[in-house]
């Protein structure tokens, strides 16, 4: 037994234990309701985007194939830690197995670092459309999206692949009391009973290297947008790429900002309610403003709604 025990404690098979958002608050039936509200406005309006793009042939473009990217990203996403978060409320569980938390954390980060690279993506294509119009068909093609896209998947997924293995595989010798709402990297790697310095400087330069090549590509693709816009004569022009840029710098900066501080910055800043809160902002609020940035100030996807809500009405 006494054997069992300790296998169990220096191997990671007992159960970790959630400490969640809802033990937090005053009010945590509310707070409940208020999170599963969000969950359903991030599912309902990145699926009625996903639906728009390809039901409506003029958003068959490589901007609106990128955004249905990032929007099945943002649904994918917010499934995998919410409506565990919510069920374990509702039931009045709190524990989640080592290959749960592990597959959990595998798929967050993935989807993590896929939409960093999404981002560059979706920046690069903005850059090609304004800066070299005339080429745009001839480099943006189908197959070209297409190629970004799983690339943007592919890199992600590496990311998954090094970080998740041996995160889980620190032996786990203390508490094993996660405080966190779902079983993210730095917030299990503090459990550890080792040493896991080298591996916070590795993963440290491994986020450093999938935030800085797409924040270069970003940078670099918008000050030659701005350059471009700014020698434009014609005032509509100017109008209407500064739209397109506004809505995606704003998803950018939200996103980044929140990744930057969760991933890069020394554990001195760091306290579990601070990191909790960021969380929630770029795990939960995120994926519900991003349809509402890229449809609310874009008329092409407001025009195809009331279309098909037209359509839907006629019938």
């Amino acid at each position: 037994w006494a054997n069992t025990t300790w296998m169990a404690n220096h191997t990671g098979w007992s159960d970790f234990i959630l400490m969640g958002l809802f033990r937090r608050s005053k009010h945590p039936a509310l707070l409940c309701v208020v999170v599963f509200v969000v969950f359903l406005m991030a599912l309902s309006g990145n699926a009625v985007l996903i639906l728009l793009i390809h039901c409506d042939a003029h958003l068959h473009t490589p901007m609106y194939f990128f955004i249905s990217q990032l929007s099945l990203m943002d649904m994918v996403y917010i499934s995998v830690t919410v409506p565990k978060m919510l069920l374990d409320q509702v039931m009045g569980v709190n524990q989640i197995s080592a290959p749960e938390c592990g597959m959990q954390m595998f798929l967050y980060v993935t989807l993590v670092g896929s939409e960093f690279f999404l981002l560059a993506a979706m920046a690069y294509d903005r850059y090609v459309a304004i800066c070299h119009p005339l080429r745009y068909p001839v480099l943006m093609t189908h197959r070209a999206c297409l190629f970004l896209a799983s690339g943007c998947w592919l890199l992600g997924s590496v990311d998954g692949f090094m970080l998740t293995p041996i995160t889980m595989t620190y032996p786990f010798c203390g508490s094993r009391e996660i405080h966190h709402f779902f079983c993210e990297v730095p917030a299990i790697t503090v459990l550890s009973c080792s040493d896991t310095s080298l591996y916070e400087s590795l993963m440290y330069l491994c986020c450093v290297l999938m935030l800085l090549i797409p924040v270069v590509i970003i940078s670099s693709s918008y000050l030659l947008i701005l350059l471009t816009i700014h020698r434009m004569n014609s005032a509509e022009g100017r109008k209407k790429a500064f739209a397109t840029c506004s809505s995606h710098l704003t998803v950018v900066i939200l996103f980044y900002g929140a990744a930057i501080y969760t991933y890069m910055l020394p554990s001195s800043f760091h306290t579990p309610e601070k990191d909790m809160m960021v969380s929630v902002f770029y795990t939960i609020l995120t994926p519900v403003l991003n349809p509402l940035i890229y449809s609310l100030r874009n008329k092409d996807v407001m025009g195809a709604l009331k279309k098909m809500l037209t359509v839907r009405i006629v019938l």
